[in-house]
């Protein structure tokens, strides 16, 4: 099962991995002609509380109100939550047969993937009524947009470019950085030009150039969460993932699967 996987994966972080077969990849440069990533430094400004039952898939800032997707069979939600004391202020729950995925907010409407199911739930931002269901053919893992494009990823070392209407893809970008393909693309955000990725089941977040695919920085946070005297138990699959950007404050919030704690950071 995807969510707990062996966390030997991790020693594939930087390595080659397998990619989707497709006609539509786009090619990729010589793995020595890419620099190595630049580390992100990062410094935490504030910590808020976190609900230790939402196994964090997406995660949304826009308007004030952060905008969060949960995943597992029979625990699968789209919540509405207070930032300051981690209160569910709104939720919708999944079919119980339905694994919730990545979230994004374009035009008013909030996307929601599904990891195995092959569905895109589509729902007014502003109500969380389902208003439309689309069909993805792969895995669906994490999703953003660029203001045109949902950008979607499908835990291989691809990003998808796809129409949000139809949800048919319009190009595939290979991520890699100077060793090769990077693979476990998870959760993914559009900050500034970039997208910023979780790897999952490791304590990287990765930034990419979405036209390229080259990763142009790393931030490792490890031990975030230990440094605070917290303890979460990673082979149950509460790990790092969770990404949203605050355009207003420049600040990225930060959490994970089950985490206790929601963290905001500002990156350099």
């Amino acid at each position: 099962m995807k969510k707990l996987l062996s966390f030997a994966t991790i020693a594939l972080f930087f390595n080659a991995c397998k990619n989707e077969p497709t006609e539509n990849t786009e090619s990729t440069p010589a793995a020595g002609a890419i620099p190595v990533p630049a580390n992100i430094n990062y410094n935490i400004l504030a910590t808020y509380p976190h609900d230790t039952s939402s196994f964090t898939e997406g995660l949304i800032w826009q308007n004030n109100v952060l905008y969060e997707g949960t995943g597992l069979e029979g625990k699968s939600k789209l919540l509405k939550t207070d930032l300051k004391n981690g209160k569910i202020n709104q939720a919708v729950s999944l079919s119980p047969d339905i694994f919730g995925e990545g979230i994004t907010i374009l035009n008013d409407k909030i996307y929601q993937l599904t990891w195995q199911n092959h569905k895109v739930y589509v729902y007014d931002a502003k109500t969380l009524k389902k208003i439309n269901e689309l069909t993805w053919e792969h895995e669906g893992w994490g999703l953003t947009h660029n203001g045109t494009d949902l950008i979607v990823s499908t835990g291989d070392s691809n990003l998808y470019f796809v129409d949000p209407e139809t949800f048919k893809v319009r190009k595939i970008v290979g991520v890699v950085n100077n060793n090769g393909p990077v693979g476990n693309v998870n959760e993914l955000e559009y900050v500034n030009g970039f997208v910023y990725a979780n790897i999952y089941l490791s304590d990287y977040i990765i930034k990419i150039d979405p036209e390229s695919g080259h990763i142009a920085g790393k931030m490792d946070l490890s031990g975030i969460l230990e440094k605070l005297g917290r303890q979460v138990n990673k082979d149950n699959g509460a790990v790092l993932n969770g990404i949203a950007y605050d355009s207003t404050k420049k600040s990225l919030y930060v959490t994970g699967k089950n985490w206790p704690l929601l963290f905001e950071m500002k990156v350099n």
